[in-house]
């Protein structure tokens, strides 16, 4: 995209399809359990299950293993280890364009490099028969000493291959002695742990082989680069590999890569000519898939006495796979949220011997703003003015960093919106002022932002003369509404109803798009959906004998120069169809391009038990055009819920003598319940961004994490004066800060808490 998107039919809007509340169309579907899940899915002929045995130790090497009691169990066809596994291209690249499409063989040999790492593979005629004899596989590991935590290695940290325009560290100016001369500093550290995907569906794989192709049923959110990992592990043609992921029970980044479920269940399908199935349990989720890396985090604000920013630095620590190099990019939106003529930021990468860490969730953003957004607290308390008052005081003009202008920017819009709905006018802005019977009551904001993203895509569309238009790429829905919004999409380009447009998608048979990630799946895949049907719509045109631009789509017809017609009868027999795509281009390097968003949270402090409720929250965001009111304003609610487990409950809990994460079960890992979450509402501002795409929109999905949880934890500090850097916000660290309130209090000491 090299220019601003002129006006078009999505803005003209005849049939009202676009930004109105539709229901998902795949609902009933869903609802009616016909909605076919990877693990639900029958083809190819009979089936056998596979079980994957898991190592037990971190690191080290599998000196012996024992396959013979396995294999005379009943039912068993297969037992593969890294004695008899087919061959596969070597891990890697590192440094690949596509991180996602790179080989990840599975017994490859007998390294062990993580705990739960595949070690062995059963297959048999019932999952039950594979887990069975699974478990008499006897095993022996030369064990060797690892490295699992994040703070005694930072010693060993590295900076980490970036990407142009993301760089691991950027400077402007000469932060150190701006800092050192600031009126006010803030100079904090913050932790945040692991976390974990936790979907609702697992990971699951069918595959089985035909005429020399391999067909992957499985649960990913990027089809295209699945299918070249598969290609690539394999070392055939991306032309033999077929992958399919018609319907997602979630995602969360978490089925962006592919795992040993694909590559396993593909080679032992070709070994016994039939198809193989393999679902991971729950338990195997946390060590097999990857997740959110911990941070370690320092934020330094140097500001004048009226709360102006100087300098502003964030450097940031998380740690990687001893054999890979993702981190966590946790001081991107430094770079661009608040104005400051001296700026630091930098990344750090630690190796650790741990399964594979990558995006979950908003990654960089979403931990980031957890430390971002209380340090601005801290420094609007040092000021003595409202937090909202100083980051309005801190708007830049343009990019502070890459110096141009920002494609739309509504964060002070978001801000005083959302104060006038929240009530904001009415905190006490002294902690520990609120007080209800044994409850400490308090309320506080932050900022959101999430960077916008564009990707090439594609997208082929066809009506024919029953007036259906049918339109297929190879994109995915992880349950966020893809079917629906491409849905209306589609319908409202070319004058039709949706009862009318078959949208298939999830199969690589069809055009390539970037997939649903990053939140850049609606934009880009969309914007492919836009330009196939405008170059349709010129088509219909040319044969009714009317320039484009003279003519209106609607109601299945096409009118113009005092005449209409039936688009079914124009495309006659053999149909029109055409291919659109898009790609990013100039506007993207002219344009700072971000979705703003402004989050407010009320919570109570049990005095006694230090016990954290989240009363009522509210977000206000302002994201582009909004394809469909319902599914984003679900997409930011269920965000922000995020928002709460990140405050209050995730952490992956990561035992040092083992390498292992002992809470690896949702009995364990705590995320968000009903029971935690009361009134959340969100709202969206209108904008209309016709910088970042075709549909002006920008992505919803991720950007009501961002921030969400430093509300909650000003909100806490407000409440009962505790600031905790340390996340999550646990009760035992809410009552050792009252405690040492009531001791510092006591010494005539102002009672100001900071662990």
């Amino acid at each position: 995209m090299n220019d601003a998107a002129p006006h078009d039919a999505l803005d003209d809007n005849r049939q009202g399809l676009i930004g109105t509340p539709v229901d998902r169309v795949d609902g009933r579907l869903k609802v009616m359990g016909q909605a076919t899940y990877a693990h639900e899915v029958q083809e190819g002929g009979p089936t056998a299950y596979g079980f994957i045995v898991e190592a037990t130790i971190a690191k080290g090497t599998v000196s012996q293993i024992d396959v013979t009691d396995a294999e005379r169990c009943e039912g068993v066809y297969l037992v593969m280890t890294h004695h008899n596994a087919p061959k596969q291209a070597p891990w890697g690249p590192l440094l690949a364009k596509d991180r996602f499409a790179r080989s990840a063989p599975q017994l490859a040999n007998n390294r062990v490099d993580h705990y739960g790492q595949a070690v062995a593979f059963v297959v048999a005629g019932s999952f039950e028969q594979a887990r069975s004899a699974a478990r008499l596989i006897k095993i022996r590991y030369a064990e060797s000493a690892g490295r699992f935590e994040l703070a005694p290695n930072l010693d060993r940290a590295v900076i980490p291959a970036g990407r142009p325009g993301r760089e691991a560290d950027s400077r402007v100016g000469n932060f150190e002695p701006a800092f050192a001369s600031s009126t006010l500093q803030i100079d904090a550290r913050f932790t945040t742990p692991v976390q974990m995907h936790a979907q609702m569906e697992p990971h699951a794989t069918l595959a089985y082989w035909k005429d020399g192709q391999v067909i992957v049923h499985c649960s990913s959110q990027l089809l295209m680069s699945a299918k070249n990992a598969v290609a690539n592990t394999l070392r055939i043609a991306p032309e033999r590999v077929r992958v399919v992921s018609r319907f997602i029970g979630g995602g969360f980044g978490g089925k962006l890569p592919i795992y040993g479920d694909v590559i396993l269940s593909a080679m032992a399908a070709r070994i016994l000519k039939c198809p193989v199935k393999t679902a991971l349990t729950r338990q195997q989720m946390f060590h097999f898939t990857t997740h959110r890396s911990d941070t370690i985090q320092r934020v330094r604000l140097g500001a004048n006495a009226d709360g102006r920013l100087n300098a502003i630095a964030h450097e940031t620590w998380s740690h990687s796979a001893s054999f890979d190099n993702f981190y966590e990019s946790a001081g991107m939106q430094t770079r661009t949220l608040y104005a400051a003529a001296h700026r630091l930021t930098t990344h750090r990468s630690v190796s650790l011997d741990l399964p594979v860490s990558d995006s979950t969730r908003a990654p960089g953003e979403a931990v980031g703003m957890l430390a971002l957004e209380q340090a601005m607290d801290e420094l609007a308390e040092q000021v003595g003015i409202d937090p909202i008052e100083l980051r309005v005081r801190n708007e830049p003009l343009q990019d502070p960093e890459r110096n141009i202008p920002f494609s739309s920017r509504q964060l002070i819009a978001c801000m005083q919106d959302g104060a006038t709905r929240f009530g904001w006018s009415r905190r006490n802005a002294k902690h520990s002022a609120v007080k209800e019977g044994n409850l400490w009551v308090g309320m506080g904001m932050a900022a959101a932002t999430r960077g916008n993203l564009l990707q090439p895509s594609k997208c082929a569309v066809q009506f024919d003369d029953q007036g259906v238009l049918t339109v297929r790429m190879a994109m995915t829905d992880i349950g966020t509404g893809s079917y629906t919004i491409f849905t209306q999409v589609a319908a409202e380009m070319m004058g039709v109803p949706m009862a009318q447009v078959r949208m298939e998608m999830g199969d690589t048979d069809f055009p390539p798009t970037p997939g649903s990630g990053g939140s850049f799946g609606a934009a880009s895949a969309g914007s492919g959906l836009f330009d196939a049907c405008t170059q349709l719509r010129t088509k219909f045109a040319r044969k009714f004998g009317v320039n484009a631009k003279d003519v209106t789509f609607a109601g299945g017809r096409i009118s113009g120069a005092g005449r209409s017609e039936t688009l079914a009868s124009l495309a006659g027999s053999r149909g029109l169809d055409a291919v659109g795509e898009i790609k990013p281009g100039a506007m993207v390097k002219k344009f700072s391009q971000q979705s703003y968003g402004a989050h407010f949270a009320e919570v109570t402090v049990d005095g006694d038990t230090g016990e954290i409720r989240l009363r009522r929250m509210i977000g206000v965001f302002a994201a582009g055009r909004i394809l469909n009111l319902k599914t984003a304003t679900s997409q930011a609610v269920g965000a922000m819920i995020w928002g709460v487990g990140a405050a209050l409950h995730e952490h992956a809990v990561i035992d040092p003598r083992y390498g292992y994460f002992v809470n690896h079960d949702l009995a364990e890992y705590h995320v968000p319940t009903h029971a935690d979450i009361p009134a959340i509402e969100a709202y969206f501002l209108p904008e209309f961004d016709d910088k970042t795409n075709p549909l002006k929109i920008k992505g919803v999905g991720e950007l009501g994490i961002c921030g969400a949880g430093a509300a909650i934890a000003n909100a806490v500090y407000n409440a009962c004066g505790v600031r905790t850097r340390d996340f999550p916000l646990t009760l035992d660290k809410v009552i050792a800060g009252l405690k040492l309130q009531n001791t510092l209090s006591t010494a005539g000491v102002p009672p100001h808490f900071k662990s």
